[in-house]
């Protein structure tokens, strides 16, 4: 799937080994101090998983493998023209943690409560990162 029929978001939702969740303050104007997945938009003819190793490297200085071919969430950005947004689950192979200066303004491990009571105060860009890491977790612990 790639991004030449539907406006696509990509990014990835990285756990580190102790639970928490990083995600990345935006500094574009329109989401200024915004929590959000590493993500961005998909180029004209690229899948939407290079997309989103492209966009965690980008923005993380993380290098991530994607842990599946399928998005673990689509939704639809009803405030950006029904832009599409998917997440995949990934895991970093390499690099170090390293914001992109240009749009975003810090990167952080969150535990859970943590990302939850951000997403109470309103601090999240859309629901879609919250839904992105409960779905996660759902899935996690079906496993177990």
């Amino acid at each position: 799937m790639s991004a030449n029929d539907v406006a696509a978001v990509a990014g990835v939702v990285l756990r580190d080994e102790q639970g928490r969740y990083l995600l990345v303050q935006e500094k574009l104007a329109r989401v200024y101090g915004l929590w959000n997945l590493p993500a961005g938009k998909v180029d004209e003819g690229e899948t939407l998983q290079a997309a989103a190793v492209r966009e965690a490297k980008e923005e993380t200085g993380f290098e991530v493998e994607l842990t599946g071919e399928h998005p673990l969430l689509t939704a639809v950005d009803e405030n950006a023209d029904n832009r599409q947004l998917n997440s995949f689950k990934a895991r970093i192979v390499g690099g170090i943690l390293t914001v992109q200066k240009e749009e975003i303004l810090d990167a952080k491990w969150l535990s859970l409560s943590e990302i939850t009571a951000l997403s109470e105060a309103g601090k999240i860009r859309n629901p879609w990162v919250i839904n992105s890491i409960l779905k996660d977790v759902e899935d996690e612990n079906s496993r177990h």
